[in-house]
């Protein structure tokens, strides 16, 4: 397939297990020991990994974590928790069921991840495996984000010998299944509609599944995607027999629903937004006429202190234009939407992430769940239509301790949109006029 959206419909329905190629056998026994570890960690103690105590600050070393995990969390740079790692992680590494209300870049893709990792290290398989057959399964809106999450495990998992498996749609099929028939899958990260796809030809097995990641569930109902996620969940076991984490930015109705039918007696967690919006992010708004947009954003874009950029804007057709007028101006931009095939789109974050793209424009959902660092500016091209979004915005840049710049363009036609995202960051926004100078057009 080259769509998530497009669904499995006319295969063999996916709502009970399929028969694996063996004999099914009883569920298989976890060990209380740790898991051996790779080699390379035996010349590696924690005594090289130096973090001291802060008050008011919650390091890793302040939970029983696995020293092959300690070594891949130093290696990503982490020393302390962000306030979902430390809210969460005493929580799930006891076992228990969350409903996490979290925004983009609140560390809680590392929060579940940590928690996941220890679980499996601490508890390895004693009998046979099957191949497809996988033991934790996370499942992501947006093959963007599904394969972040992916690279962030990968990072993580550098000195253990789990695995983990990505499978996405608009991406090879015969591909991703010989790279599940390689290794055994200890964390699958996927699209609902290609886990559909696996599950249904009988190359993928839910059945064992210890703990459920659903991230972004909001988001997953905005896409379509629950009926398909419906019928994943119900391939893994009973809800009292693994462990369940859902993530959302919002409490819907919608999604406090899904929360109760998927999760047991969950503990329920929350980041407030504005502390994400905030702290290390500088935010601007200029009022502005529809005419002038391009002008201003040039003029910004051509300033010193404007290193990395992601512009966003809500619809496709907006994005498109935009990236073509950049490239007229001379700018080194890429563009990430839906319309934009899955190879081309995974080009263009590369090279935007190595520093050889400036500019990334970008709609939501393909904006969605990026983790660059350094981005020094979002520019918001057009006020996106759900407050939230703003959050999720702002949020690509102001990471890792770093400030990082907003500026918003308010016209005549989406100026109405700031008083919702005003209300969600409890905050008012200061408005201004653009100086004289950033109003000028320049010459091709």
């Amino acid at each position: 397939m080259t769509d998530d959206t497009a669904s499995t419909e006319t295969a063999a329905p996916a709502d009970t297990a399929a028969e694996k190629p063996k004999a099914k056998r009883a569920p298989r026994k976890r060990s209380g020991a740790k898991s051996a570890s790779k080699s390379a960690s035996k010349s590696w103690d924690i005594s090289q990994f130096v973090v001291p105590e802060e008050e008011g600050k919650t390091r890793f070393h302040d939970f029983d974590l696995p020293l092959t995990l300690m070594r891949g969390i130093q290696d990503t740079g982490f020393h302390y928790c962000t306030p979902i790692q430390a809210t969460s992680l005493p929580l799930s590494l006891n076992g228990h069921d969350m409903v996490g209300k979290a925004q983009t870049g609140t560390g809680k893709t590392a929060a579940f991840l940590i928690s996941i990792i220890t679980d499996l290290i601490k508890h390895p398989i004693q009998d046979e495996r099957y191949m497809g057959e996988a033991r934790s399964l996370i499942m992501a809106p947006t093959r963007e984000l599904a394969i972040q999450i992916a690279d962030d495990a990968t990072q993580l998992l550098k000195h253990t010998d789990l695995n983990v498996h990505c499978l996405v749609g608009g991406m090879d099929y015969g591909k991703q299944l010989q790279k599940m028939q390689k290794s055994h899958c200890d964390i699958l990260v996927g699209t609902p509609g290609r886990l559909l796809d696996f599950a249904n030809n009988r190359d993928l097995y839910l059945d064992q599944v210890e703990v459920l990641v659903i991230d972004e569930a909001d988001r997953m109902l905005d896409m379509g995607f629950i009926p398909q996620v419906r019928r994943l969940v119900r391939l893994t076991p009973k809800r009292e027999e693994r462990q369940t984490l859902l993530f959302s930015a919002t409490f819907t109705p919608e999604v406090l629903r899904l929360s109760e039918t998927w999760t047991d007696n969950p503990i329920t967690i929350e980041i407030g937004a504005e502390r994400v919006a905030t702290d290390t992010v500088d935010q601007k708004i200029y009022i502005t006429t529809a005419s002038e947009k391009f002008a201003l954003l040039n003029n910004i874009l051509v300033n010193d202190d404007v290193d990395s950029v992601m512009v966003f804007a809500n619809r496709r057709d907006i994005c498109r234009n935009l990236h073509e007028k950049l490239k007229k101006k001379g700018f080194k931009a890429g563009l990430l939407s839906g319309d934009v095939p899955q190879n081309r789109r995974m080009k263009a974050l590369e090279l935007f992430k190595s520093g050889a793209l400036k500019v990334m424009v970008a709609t939501d959902v393909a904006g969605r769940g990026i983790h660059v660092d350094g981005i020094s500016h979002v520019i918001n091209y057009t006020l996106p239509e759900e407050p939230e979004d703003y959050v999720h915005r702002i949020g690509r840049t102001g990471r890792a301790g770093k400030t990082g710049t907003s500026i918003s363009f308010a016209c005549e036609d989406d100026a109405f949109l700031l008083e919702p995202i005003e209300k969600l960051l409890d905050m008012k926004l200061a408005c201004t006029m653009p100086e004289e100078h950033l109003l000028q057009e320049q010459d091709a």
